[in-house]
């Protein structure tokens, strides 16, 4: 292990220029206007995995943008990983909010700027790099190590179940890795045990026929905005609970433990609320900020329309109204579940001067890992090492549908260990990524696999 920790020292700076090189690739998923672009990151990282010295690297071509997929098996006495990360990356756009170039990378006070460098460039890239480490600092991998990197991570991951489905015997592994996650705050070591769900839909509302003068109709003719305005607010009660009936049944409450490390977390709640420019926060009774982000499910109106939104005055009824509707899950919630429980909540309380239309969007699962496994405790004690303090086990607000995959196709546990930070500005202008964090992350996964070999 020292021997690989000694060659990033010594490589380091490399390191860096080779990120720069791959963070110019603008490798948009979304975009078909680049879909060479995300073609060429993924030949490059094929090539750079050669290049550090895995042994068998291929690029497996989808429905959609190729997969990479890499191996290298040492000891099959050893336990084997499988290293998840994506090489696509979100638009840039606004262009005008960035202060520098999104695919050319600058370094500004110790953070690496550009499109992908947090989101997952950097953070899949610190696992090649910590094999090559091994690779060329001692001439051999302590484990073995499997690796996928696609690139439609920013697009959900169509075809990425399926990849799993068609190739469980040349996937099989005793746990995956990911790094697509963020610290608890600067300097805070911690490691995500909990990701959370997605439920998200639309509902519409159709009242008359065509749009109406409301000096002549209205007062008589129900308005659907007004309706879909009143269903929305009646979905939460005084306490900020959500009213749809069986919502909660199938929840997984927080233990005693859990309640206490989320008390013990270094977070300042009003210094939270005032940092998004918001007066104060409302959470469910009972539960404090960081709960009511990370571990209880939720329900939000993501988007409303219709009418007149143009400027000045029309004075119209509106024949439709429209709204996106979202849920975060918690373990033990399926969006299937949750999806069929709000569409039969807005339809029994849908006024009988309406046609309601009610689209399924989109849905994810979420994830509860076991803290107390040999990969876990690996990761604790590899973290441990680099930052000198034990690191926080967390919940994660957001969702990573495809843990939910490994589990679900694969049979493996999933250990989040990411570097970023909620500041990083993944998805925004200005996207970051600390090279302390980046040392940092290298180091720990060279730890790791080290620690992780002996288990």
């Amino acid at each position: 292990m020292q021997k690989a920790l000694s060659y990033t020292d010594a490589n380091f700076d490399r390191f860096v220029e080779e990120l720069k090189d791959f963070l110019r690739i603008p490798s948009v998923s979304t975009d078909p206007n680049h879909k060479d672009d995300v073609n060429a990151a993924a030949e490059w990282v094929a090539q750079n995995m050669r290049d550090m010295g895995t042994s068998h690297v291929k690029i497996m071509p989808t429905d959609g943008h190729p997969i990479v997929y890499a191996e290298d098996m040492v000891d099959p006495s050893k336990p084997t990983i499988l290293v998840y990360g994506h090489y696509d990356v979100q638009p840039p756009d606004p262009l005008e909010l960035w202060d520098s170039e999104p695919f050319d990378p600058v370094v500004k006070n110790g953070d690496l700027y550009a499109r992908g460098s947090c989101d997952d460039k950097g953070q899949m890239f610190m696992h090649a790099k910590a094999a090559e480490s091994y690779f060329k600092g001692t001439g051999s991998m302590p484990l073995n190590v499997k690796w996928i990197f696609e690139g439609e991570e920013e697009i959900g991951s169509v075809h990425l179940p399926k990849f799993l489905e068609d190739n469980k015997d040349m996937l099989a592994a005793d746990v995956a890795v990911v790094s697509d996650t963020a610290l608890f705050g600067t300097g805070v070591p911690s490691i995500t045990y909990g990701l959370r769900g997605l439920a998200y839909v639309q509902v519409s509302l159709e009242g008359p026929d065509r749009d109406l003068h409301s000096g002549v109709y209205g007062g008589a003719i129900e308005n659907p905005i007004n309706a879909l305005a009143k269903m929305i607010a009646d979905l939460h009660d005084e306490n900020h609970r959500i009213t749809i009936d069986g919502f909660y049944d199938m929840v997984m409450p927080l233990t005693d433990e859990e309640r206490t490390t989320f008390a013990s977390l270094p977070f300042d709640a009003d210094e939270w609320v005032a940092d998004v420019g918001a007066s104060e926060s409302k959470t469910e009774a009972g539960y404090s900020v960081l709960e009511g982000t990370t571990a209880r499910p939720t329900l939000d109106c993501n988007g409303i329309w219709g009418g007149f939104t143009g400027e000045g005055a029309k004075t119209v009824l509106p024949s439709l109204a429209h709204a996106k509707i979202s849920c975060r899950l918690v373990p033990g919630q399926t969006p299937e579940e949750i999806t069929d429980k709000l569409q039969a909540h807005f339809e029994k309380h849908c006024p009988s001067t309406m046609k309601l239309t009610f689209e399924d969007l989109h849905g994810g699962h979420g994830a509860l890992v076991d803290t107390n496994s040999d990969a876990m405790k690996a990761a604790s004690e590899a973290m441990e090492g680099v930052y000198n303090e034990k690191p926080y086990m967390v919940r994660c607000g957001g969702s990573i549908p495809i843990v939910a995959d490994f589990k679900k196709i694969l049979g493996q546990e999933t250990v989040l260990m990411g570097f970023g930070l909620d500041s990083d500005a993944i998805h925004s202008p200005n996207e970051k990524f600390g090279l302390d964090r980046f040392r940092a992350g290298i180091d720990t996964i060279i730890r790791f696999m080290s620690i992780y070999a002996t288990k």
